[in-house]
């Protein structure tokens, strides 16, 4: 390489640091690169200086060779690792830089060897012409966006999730903030990044580890415009509303109810998100229900079910008219049509209610019912347990 001064070169001083040599070799990149000053051996000259000092004071190890015998080499860095002094070199400088030759692909970014990772050229490339310089003068602005959707749970009865309610909820939401329209910010110069400190990253803990993440406030440019004295950055307020919420007849546990609009505040004109109702439906004292059918269980007594009867049975909409036909065995079912939940999926159909007949024997038992039962033992000697065997 040949002898330069690479701090004057770049503009810094001797102890400058690895950040100060990034920003004005960046700089000078962006002023002298080929692409932007096509035919200019001048500017081409510059850019190729430029990047060799970079390359050598960007580079701790370089850097400290350099500084040693004002000037690098493989020959001196070798002699500086024997601890040689320059007589231990060629005593001959470096050949001239070749920018025909350069190796587009393993440039060493400030903070490399012994800092960090190397990195493409090509990425500092597009960080100089593309996003990055962009980022650094002026952070895009953003773009509309929808609010957010918002879940919340709602406790119903079971009798309310079968007839349906209306309730008044209140809802925590946010709006679009009505000073900058949900961009955050009024306009204004941009400044460094308050939250990030212009990195563009912010650290997060995750367990024992620390890692980091894209900055929320600047959208990783690490610049952005005084935020907006109102909501602070944020494009939205906050705000507590009472939204009437109609919970339609047949909803189960899990089932969601949406109303449009409800949710959290969109940004720059953006629609606002809806606001979900997950309902969680209680349980009955008698019904079950699956599906959009409901299931109960109703005593008998034994003449009821040896004799047949007319009894009354509950349903979901109130009592209704049940025929027990003779000989009727406990864990019978009969089905009533129509009487059970109403259908969210098709729209005035409902399911059906099965009752299930338990026969009950009385508690108390008087001696004359007794000497019935024992009559009736010697007139109807049917053996129950016969077809299993059993006397």
């Amino acid at each position: 390489m040949a002898k330069h001064d690479y701090y004057e070169t770049l503009g810094i001083k001797r102890d400058a640091k690895p950040e100060e040599i990034k920003k004005a070799y960046r700089r000078l990149a962006r002023k002298y690169h080929p692409d932007v000053n096509p035919g200019d051996k001048a500017s081409e000259d510059r850019f190729k200086l430029t990047t060799e000092a970079h390359d050598v004071l960007s580079d701790p190890k370089k850097r400290k060779v350099y500084d040693r015998f004002g000037e690098y080499s493989d020959n001196l860095a070798n002699a500086a690792a024997r601890g040689a002094g320059p007589a231990a070199g060629t005593g001959r400088a470096a050949p001239g830089f070749d920018f025909s030759g350069f190796d587009w692909s393993t440039t060493q970014t400030p903070g490399g060897a012994g800092g960090g990772s190397g990195s493409s050229f090509r990425d500092i490339f597009a960080d100089l012409f593309g996003g990055g310089a962009a980022k650094e003068q002026d952070p895009p602005r953003p773009q509309p966006k929808k609010g957010a959707d918002i879940e919340m749970p709602l406790a119903v009865s079971f009798e309310e999730a079968i007839q349906g309610l209306t309730s008044n909820l209140t809802v925590n939401r946010s709006e679009q903030c009505s000073r900058c329209n949900g961009a955050g910010d009024i306009g204004g110069p941009v400044m460094v990044c308050s939250t990030c400190k212009g990195s563009g990253q912010v650290q997060r803990a995750g367990g024992r580890l620390r890692f980091a993440q894209e900055c929320p406030d600047c959208g990783a440019t690490g610049r952005r415009r005084a935020p907006c004295s109102l909501c602070k950055g944020k494009g939205t307020l906050p705000k507590s509303e009472t939204v009437k919420v109609r919970i339609p007849a047949g909803v189960e546990t899990g089932s969601r109810v949406r109303i449009p609009g409800k949710g959290e505040g969109g940004r720059l004109g953006a629609p606002p998100g809806d606001l979900h109702i997950i309902t969680n439906v209680g349980t009955h004292k008698y019904f079950t229900r699956k599906g959009d059918n409901i299931y109960v269980t109703v005593p008998i007594t034994v003449p009821e079910a040896a004799l047949g009867a007319k009894i009354e049975v509950p349903t979901v909409e109130g009592k209704a008219q049940l025929r027990i036909p003779p000989g009727t065995q406990s864990g019978q079912k009969f089905r009533l049509r129509q009487r059970g939940a109403p259908s969210l999926r098709n729209p005035g159909a409902r399911g059906d209610q099965f009752v299930e007949a338990q026969v009950t024997l009385p508690k108390m038992i008087s001696e004359e019912t007794k000497e019935l039962l024992r009559q009736y033992a010697k007139l109807n000697g049917e053996n129950p347990r016969v077809e299993m065997g059993l006397e």
